[in-house]
């Protein structure tokens, strides 16, 4: 039997935005996030930083560890230093994702402050729709904070460094009251989600070889039918999309970091006719490969 492989660490700075590898606050609306990583995300975990979805809007399969929660925005999950987790967003999704270097959350999680016992934080997945009225308040306040969030980590006025960090401290505050009234886990078949984890193990070390679906199930010690019929009860998407996905993903990534021509960049993933890849990119994107790298280069 092959050893377990490790579960990834994403340093959001490094492989997303190299502007702020070093950064301790990092923000993104969910739905670039979604567009570059793709809606899709295996699990992975965050060594040294807290990371926070609020979804505003659209349905989202989230598994913290191997707890499953299917949820509708408007909603939040917390996940802590280290802590394995995977989701799924619905396309047309909205949102905040917030990344914060742990030095920032720890004097928060002081019992002297009152918002949690101790450092060791549970991951958290709140439905703020079906909190109480008593809640409301902080609900609105929530949607305030990261509106100025977004606008303060756009911007370069005086100050940004520390209002970053104030903002953060403000959000995770308001996000501890709310974790009052944590959803509970729905039943899941452990074994599903442990063949869809590996299937995206294997998806990671073969995609550039074009594997067919075929040899993925045939590794993995199940039928085609059966893997498929996992992935969209796990995923809520196909076998072969989630292959397509983490093929975009990559493309994305080496149009944005790269200097490589589009040619070079299709031999690099495995194609054998630039032309197919355009075509294959444009399909996914809904732009040729040159039009999303000119947009991203002047949102950058």
């Amino acid at each position: 039997m092959a050893s377990p492989q490790p579960i990834p660490n994403i340093n959001i700075g490094q492989v997303y935005d190299q502007r702020y590898a070093d950064a301790d606050v990092h923000y993104e609306e969910l739905g670039k996030l979604a567009d570059f990583f793709g809606r899709n995300m295996p699990v992975h975990r965050h060594d040294r930083f807290f990371q926070i979805h609020y979804v505003k809007s659209g349905t989202v399969r989230l598994y913290l560890d191997d707890q499953r929660y299917l949820q509708q925005g408007p909603m939040f999950f917390l996940t802590p230093p280290t802590f394995p987790h995977a989701f799924v967003t619905e396309a047309g999704s909205d949102g905040h994702v917030l990344t914060v270097r742990q030095n920032l959350v720890w004097p928060l999680l002081d019992e002297q402050f009152g918002l949690a016992q101790g450092p060791q934080i549970a991951p958290l997945c709140v439905a703020i729709g079906e909190l109480g009225e008593q809640y409301a308040d902080e609900a609105v306040r929530l949607d305030q904070l990261f509106a100025a969030l977004r606008s303060e980590f756009g911007g370069d006025a005086p100050g940004r460094l520390l209002s970053l960090g104030a903002m953060t401290q403000l959000i995770l505050i308001t996000l501890l009251r709310l974790s009052a009234r944590s959803v509970s886990a729905q039943p899941s078949r452990r074994e599903d989600l442990q063949v869809f984890q590996r299937f995206n193990m294997r998806v990671e070390a073969h995609y550039l070889e074009h594997w067919a679906l075929n040899q993925y199930a045939a590794v993995l010690g199940v039928t085609e039918a059966r893997l498929n019929d996992i992935c969209r009860r796990v995923a809520g998407m196909p076998s072969k999309r989630l292959v397509f996905e983490r093929l975009m993903q990559e493309a994305k990534r080496l149009l944005v970091f790269s200097g490589g021509s589009v040619n070079e960049i299709c031999y690099q993933l495995g194609f054998k006719d630039p032309a197919y890849f355009s075509r294959f990119f444009a399909r996914h994107a809904r732009m040729t490969p040159g039009e999303y790298r000119l947009r991203m280069a002047s949102e950058r």
